[in-house]
């Protein structure tokens, strides 16, 4: 499975002669492909064409006299093999700016109810473009609703474009973009999990706090959050009753936990566990919040959130965190 798409940077010499030579003449005896000037000006010195192949596969090429950047999610021609890949933010930021540019007008002549949410489309573009993951992410987004039940999909589009306005998580473009996949299966199940460590910055964010966001551990463990510089996070999402085998709300909340605790919580000690219940129904949601059930770890904090923002929740233990501004 291929991951979010990146630059690879060839510090080659390239003209006209060699792109079609080396790039577009592989490309079109396997899909067929077409080479074509890009919808937007290159930047100064460059020169740019865009690769589109038969079967819906895309690539841009960009070259100056220093060498050229290619960004693609079709196969890569043997002659850019051996290059160094680059995030967008890693790379010259007026080829990055071009080469974001040509794909958010592509997805606003394909997906335009994608693309009118801005900053949705900008940050998740790395998997809306993958090469295995742009079908599943963008039916996720469409089909969905971004991972809230009884919610139209403008609305869950609305609550993730204005959490990402406020720009706590671009440092972390990559990285968190990554989380919703890039697997050609829909699995959303897995994707509304990983919509959880959204939800969960946002309640963290919203308090003040300060956090990092997938945390390598000596243990060998990777938690989701760092947060204030010393205390771990771990993030998890049940899915409700009607779902899963689990009879009751509660003992959906207690199977998904035990999960977690034998695994990366029982190896770091005073860890806080965020459970995200946002994949509850309204009389599901009420009756947990009513008995505010353990889930077998402390310390944690059980929430839910909704698509305008409002969110509700309880703690169990001893957490190290201010969240009674935000759990109400």
């Amino acid at each position: 499975m291929a991951g979010p798409i990146r630059l690879r940077h060839s510090t080659e010499r390239w003209n006209e002669g060699r792109v079609r030579n080396a790039l577009y003449r592989p490309l079109d005896r396997k899909f067929g492909a077409d080479v074509v000037d890009p919808r937007f000006s290159p930047p100064p010195g460059h020169t740019a064409r865009r690769l589109s192949m038969h079967n819906g596969d895309l690539a841009l090429f960009i070259w100056d006299d220093s060498g050229a950047y290619w960004l693609g999610n079709t196969e890569t021609p043997e002659s850019l093999w051996q290059t160094e890949k680059y995030t967008f933010a890693e790379s010259p930021y007026p080829v990055a700016r071009w080469a974001q540019r040509e794909l958010l007008a592509d997805l606003d002549e394909n997906d335009p109810w994608l693309a009118d949410f801005e900053y949705v489309a900008w940050f998740f573009l790395p998997v809306l473009f993958s090469k295995d993951g742009r079908e599943t992410t963008r039916r996720f987004f469409r089909d969905h609703a971004s991972g809230f039940p009884d919610a139209s999909r403008e609305a869950g589009l609305e609550f993730y474009d204005a959490l990402l306005s406020r720009g706590a998580l671009d440092e972390y473009r990559y990285t968190m973009a990554a989380k919703l996949g890039t697997s050609a299966q829909l699995d959303p199940v897995r994707m509304r999990a990983s919509m959880a460590e959204f939800n969960t910055s946002k309640l963290l964010f919203d308090a003040d706090h300060e956090f990092v966001p997938e945390v390598e551990l000596g243990s060998g463990h990777a938690l989701d959050f760092r947060v204030d510089g010393e205390t771990l996070v771990e993030v998890t999402r049940p899915e409700p009753p009607g779902r899963r085998r689990a009879g009751t709300p509660a003992a959906a909340l207690r199977d998904t936990v035990g999960n977690k605790t034998t695994t990366q919580l029982d190896a770091h000690e005073g860890a806080v566990l965020f459970v995200d219940c946002s994949s509850f129904q309204d009389d599901e949601w009420a009756g947990l919040r009513a008995e505010r059930p353990g889930v077998g770890y402390n310390p944690a904090v059980v929430y839910r959130i909704r698509p305008d923002g409002s969110t509700s929740g309880y703690s169990h233990g001893n957490v190290p965190l201010d969240t009674g501004g935000i759990l109400r």
